[in-house]
């Protein structure tokens, strides 16, 4: 069993940049890939990027490559999504999700957390 609990959301202007966490409890964290995802209002929850477990692999969405860098720090159970330049279209609840892939399918997250709301403005 694994917990979630994402932090950095915010309020940014547009081209600014925040850091999201995925805190993680429990001993087997390391082992998983740990993907994130956003939803805006009215929308389906979309892949955004995922890293693997040894964080030497990673997968990012084509509308995010270049802006957002995901990284994970074993020792500390967190994994990071920097986001650069940010965009009034990156609007959305933010969500970190394990898995045993850098799948960009939901289906193939198993543990979620809550989320954190990401807000910019133009």
């Amino acid at each position: 069993q694994v917990q979630l609990v994402e932090s950095g959301g915010g309020l940014v202007q547009s081209g600014g940049s925040l850091r999201l966490s995925c805190a993680a409890s429990g001993r087997t964290f390391s082992s998983y890939s740990i993907g994130w995802f956003r939803q805006a209002p009215g929308k389906e929850r979309e892949f955004v990027a995922a890293l693997s477990w040894r964080g030497t692999s990673t997968n990012y969405a084509d509308s995010v490559k270049g802006r957002f860098t995901i990284s994970r720090d074993n020792a500390k159970n967190t994994v990071y999504l920097q986001m650069n330049a940010l965009k009034p279209e990156d609007t959305a609840v933010y969500y970190c999700a394990a898995s045993a892939t850098i799948s960009p399918l939901r289906r193939e997250y198993f543990y979620w957390g809550q989320g954190t709301q990401v807000t910019v403005a133009s």
